[in-house]
């Protein structure tokens, strides 16, 4: 039997950890770094959220690493640039990134309901126990 309240708790769940992603994302877009792989200056690796179906019910979010994770950019200024001036850049779309938070807040919202109405309907049943015990 589903358990009311673990869908939309698992839920809560996902929608903030792909908040806390995208907000990730956003605020490191902007830390570049070499393009060789064996530097230790690298760019930051953004995350991409994936969504399993759980047995019973419910969701379970994972943060993967993005493919492809960086994207060249021109910035022969750059301590880390190579010998054309290109150093590796998050692959970050901030359009897409404040969209997924978007998401991440109606599903928050729509979770927040369904909580609300499985904790209303379980409190129904109990009063429906009592009076009949």
């Amino acid at each position: 039997m589903i358990n009311p309240l673990s869908v939309p708790v698992s839920g809560l769940m996902s929608a903030s950890k792909k908040a806390e992603t995208a907000a990730s994302n956003i605020a490191n877009a902007d830390v570049t770094g070499s393009t060789d792989t064996n530097s230790l200056k690298q760019a930051y690796i953004p995350q991409d959220t994936v969504d399993t179906t759980q047995t019973g019910g419910g969701v379970k979010t994972v943060s993967l690493d993005r493919s492809p994770s960086f994207v060249p950019s021109y910035e022969p200024n750059s301590p880390f640039s190579n010998e054309e001036g290109f150093v590796n850049s998050p692959n970050i779309n901030l359009d897409e990134e404040l969209t997924t938070l978007k998401a991440a807040e109606n599903a928050y919202k729509a979770n927040i309901v369904a909580l609300k109405a499985g904790i209303s309907m379980q409190n129904t049943l109990q009063e429906a126990l009592d009076t009949r015990a």
